[in-house]
C-alpha cells in the first residue's frame, strides 16, 4: 500500500542509495553501496562553480569485502561528486574499518574510526545500508547451504550439525524471539508460548 496522497508540493531533492551484494570466486563477499544527492534546480557552489539541476551534489561509492564471519577484509571508498574539493581526500580513511565485524556495536566502532573530521558523513551513513545488504546477501545463501549439508548428513545416517542461534533473532519486531516468524524459521530460538 503506498503512502496517502500528499499536500500540494514542489520536488526539490532526491537521495538515491543503491546497495548490491556479490559472492566472489575466492569465497569472500563484496557489498557495494552508491549514494547520490541531486537537486531539481541549479545553484552556485564555491568549489565547483555552477551545478546544474540533475547533477549530483554528492556521489559516493563504498565497497566492503567481507568473509563468512562478517569481518571486513578490505574497504574501498570513492567520492566522484562532493560540495568541497577536500571531500575526496578522506576516502582512504575508510580502510580503517578493516577488521571490524558487521553486527552489534558496529555503528559505535565506525564512529570511533572514521567519525567527525576523520570521515565523510555520507560515506559513513552509507555503511548502514551496506551492512544490512551484507546480511541480506550472505545469510539466506548460507542458510540454504547449511540446510543442504544437513540433508546430505541425514541421508548418510550421520548426526545433524548443531544449529546456531540466528543473529537476526530480536533484531527487529518481526524477528522477535516470541514471534511467529522465529517459531517457524528458527524454532530453537523461539521463546513464546508452546502449543499444547
Amino acid at each position: 500500500m503506498p503512502l496517502s496522497d500528499p499536500a500540494p508540493r514542489d520536488h526539490l531533492h532526491t537521495r538515491n542509495v543503491t546497495c548490491t551484494g556479490y559472492r566472489r570466486s575466492d569465497g569472500l563477499w563484496d557489498i557495494e553501496g552508491h549514494i547520490t544527492d541531486v537537486k531539481t534546480y541549479g545553484f552556485k557552489n564555491h568549489d565547483r562553480g555552477d551545478i546544474p539541476a540533475g547533477e549530483p551534489i554528492h556521489q559516493m561509492w563504498l565497497r566492503l569485502t567481507i568473509d563468512d564471519h562478517m569481518v571486513i577484509q578490505a574497504v574501498e571508498a570513492v567520492t566522484d561528486h562532493a560540495p568541497f574539493a577536500a571531500c575526496n581526500e578522506i576516502a582512504p580513511n575508510y580502510e580503517k574499518l578493516v577488521g571490524l565485524k558487521i553486527g552489534p556495536g558496529l555503528k559505535q566502532q565506525i564512529r570511533e574510526r572514521v567519525g567527525g573530521i576523520d570521515g565523510c558523513t555520507h560515506l559513513t551513513e552509507l555503511m548502514g545500508p551496506v551492512a544490512t545488504t551484507a546480511f541480506q546477501t550472505i545469510f539466506p545463501l548460507r542458510a540454504k547451504e547449511a540446510a543442504e549439508k544437513q540433508r546430505r548428513a541425514e541421508e548418510q545416517g550421520m548426526a545433524a550439525p548443531r544449529k546456531k542461534r540466528s543473529p537476526l533473532v530480536n533484531s527487529c519486531h518481526g524477528w522477535r524471539s516470541d514471534g511467529a516468524a522465529v517459531k517457524r524459521i528458527a524454532p530453537d530460538s523461539y521463546t513464546g508460548p508452546q502449543d499444547d
